[in-house]
């Protein structure tokens, strides 16, 4: 998808936010192409998880990147510093150009010990990620989409911002536009985001040690044995 003003360039989605901040953000008004952002979560039932983020966008091949390189949009070391904290595991971050589409990729690959602890990440600072107990058995989990300003002229119909979400346990309420079992999905583009949008999911977690029924019923039986086998034990 080719985009006819100028694009926004990101080392993440909160680094989007901060470009429209920066002096050098007039400079990067001349790079064209369409960015795409998206971020996969599994979020188990102690509020644990991984994520997985993609975003990437197709650049000009005559275009000169040195100004990309020094806000660090797509350098592996910077990425890495930006998304290395005491409250996640790297598993991994890429950084490649897709031979078929010629788009620039990023890709980070982290762990989290808790999806709240993810607001002391600078770069996660402004999404007010929330685990908390709801009704009985029940958690709420809310996540804050920041306002993205674009101005410039730039159409922001042109970037497409994707959250996908699975929950361990089971779905009873929420506002994602798809619904495919225990995973949830919201597209926007950042018109569409406007003042900020709420990711909002009421759920009732899996039980981390939840013993089978079926356990108990064969352990019935076997005691009964026993039971019946030492009383005609006895008997003899």
């Amino acid at each position: 998808m080719q985009v006819k003003s100028a694009g926004l360039l990101l080392r993440t989605h909160k680094l989007l936010v901060y470009l429209t901040k920066l002096s050098l953000f007039s400079i990067l008004l001349s790079i064209a192409g369409c960015l795409n952002y998206t971020q996969e979560v599994h979020l188990y039932p102690d509020g644990s998880g991984k994520m997985k983020i993609n975003y990437w966008m197709n650049l000009p091949e005559n275009e000169d990147t040195t100004t990309i390189n020094k806000i660090g949009i797509f350098n592996r070391e910077l990425i890495e510093k930006e998304f290395s904290s005491a409250y996640t595991v790297l598993n991994n971050v890429e950084v490649y150009i897709d031979s078929v589409d010629s788009t620039t990729h990023a890709l980070i690959d982290l762990n989290f010990a808790h999806i709240d602890s993810l607001n002391n990440v600078k770069v996660f600072e402004d999404f007010q990620f929330s685990l908390k107990d709801g009704a009985s058995g029940q958690k709420i989990f809310s996540q804050f989409i920041p306002p993205i300003a674009t101005g410039f002229g730039i159409d922001g119909s042109e970037y497409i911002i994707t959250y996908v979400y699975k929950f361990s346990g089971t779905i009873i309420t929420h506002n994602a536009q798809i619904e495919d079992g225990q995973t949830l999905t919201w597209n926007y583009t950042l018109a569409e985001i406007g003042s900020g949008k709420t990711i909002s999911v009421t759920f009732r977690p899996f039980k981390l040690k939840e013993t089978p029924y079926w356990i108990y019923v064969l352990s019935g039986i076997v005691l009964l044995i026993v039971i019946i086998f030492l009383f005609r034990k006895k008997k003899d």
